[in-house]
């Protein structure tokens, strides 16, 4: 096979695990898509996986695709840098791999970015250390015992249990306290596209249903954000930054997700809809308001990413963001993927795909004599 790239790019291997079945897990559409771009764009990008990725070969078998939708494994230069894209927490977890990213981040002549998931727990911790961007948090704490949500009823009518390494949306649940009636707790469930709703009479009824939906998993309880309303229903803003060509972050597009209607979240695998973020903002803020708000929340988004990265201590070079808008405009920050899913909206696409190839170029260009950590 004639593999074909320009001098002076850096060799970029897209990082994930074996598959018995698909030779390798991931989105192999998404994976086509930044391997094509690669090579529109001069540079030689593969798929490889933890156990193929040998540091110190002079050659290593990678997957490029082949006819129709099937991948063929070559030999091919190693990389110089590491598009991380291992796909569940599970998978990063397991000692070979955990051992293969610690390798990469000691290497002298890789750069990866991206090291780990986030910790739903931790992302609140970093951000409530800097002043700048604990504003923009919810008052969150870990979801330790029945005392915890007694604690924070009395302050907040509404309450969101999330778990800490969740995604998508799975596991989230909703708790409204009224003060009427004889069952004063309703705790709805999210279940597919539509929710649940368990009504209980006393807190150890409710922590008791609650320790059955959570199993041994752990969770953190955050203060319900009352979030502006389109059509009757909740939105809030998905946020992709990733670095340029000169290291620095920036916004390469924000959307819109709005809540099914019969949803707890706005996730479209719960139901949630890909809105135009302009137009949900001018149906409750309008024209003005709207422009002004959306600039408000690229600088937020910005600042947020930075203070991550810097509580981190590992070297970032994307992520996708949550935020909330509430009914006065104020942004509330909810979540954070260092492997964001991609974007449907095709302009945000097209530049999420040249902007990975922008940062390598200048990952390349630093010099790797020391580990990767900040």
């Amino acid at each position: 096979m004639n593999i074909r790239y320009e001098d002076g790019r850096p060799v970029i291997a897209i990082l994930t695990t074996r598959d018995k079945n698909r030779q390798f897990r991931g989105n192999h559409k998404n994976f086509r898509d930044i391997i094509r771009t690669g090579k529109e764009l001069g540079y030689l990008a593969y798929v490889i996986t933890v156990r193929e990725l040998k540091l110190e070969s002079p050659y290593v078998a990678g997957y490029v695709p082949g006819p129709g939708k099937s991948w063929i494994s070559v030999q091919l230069p190693p990389p110089q840098v590491v598009y991380n894209r291992i796909s569940t927490r599970e998978e990063e977890a397991k000692p070979a791999v955990a051992r293969k990213i610690a390798e990469c981040l000691e290497h002298p002549g890789i750069r990866l970015y991206n090291p780990y998931f986030f910790n739903k727990w931790s992302l609140f911790e970093w951000l409530k250390g800097s002043h700048a961007t604990s504003r923009h948090v919810p008052a969150t704490r870990r979801l330790r015992s029945s005392r915890t949500l007694s604690s924070m009823l009395k302050t907040h009518s509404s309450l969101y249990l999330k778990p800490e390494s969740g995604k998508a949306g799975k596991g989230i649940m909703r708790i409204k306290y009224h003060t009427e009636g004889d069952l004063p707790y309703r705790l709805q469930i999210q279940s597919g596209k539509k929710n649940v709703t368990y009504k209980a009479a006393s807190m150890e009824r409710l922590w008791s249903r609650i320790g059955k939906e959570r199993g041994d998993s752990r969770y953190i309880v955050q203060q319900a954000i009352e979030l502006a309303t389109c059509k009757g229903r909740p939105f809030d803003l998905r946020v992709l930054l990733q670095k340029n060509g000169k290291g620095g972050w920036g916004v390469t597009g924000i959307g819109a997700r709005l809540a099914g209607s019969r949803s707890i979240t706005t996730h479209v695998p719960r139901g949630g809809s890909v809105e135009e973020p302009s137009s949900m903002l001018e149906a409750m803020f309008g024209p003005e308001r709207s422009v002004s708000i959306l600039k408000s929340v690229s600088s937020t988004a910005l600042l947020i990413a930075r203070q991550i990265e810097r509580a981190s201590g590992y070297m970032l070079g994307e992520m996708s963001m949550d935020l909330g808008v509430d009914e006065r405009g104020g942004l509330w920050f909810f979540e954070a993927n260092s492997r964001p899913m991609k974007f449907d909206e095709p302009d945000i696409r097209r530049l999420s795909l040249e902007r990975i190839f922008q940062y390598s170029q200048h990952l390349s260009r630093q010099t790797a004599i020391s580990p990767q950590r900040m």
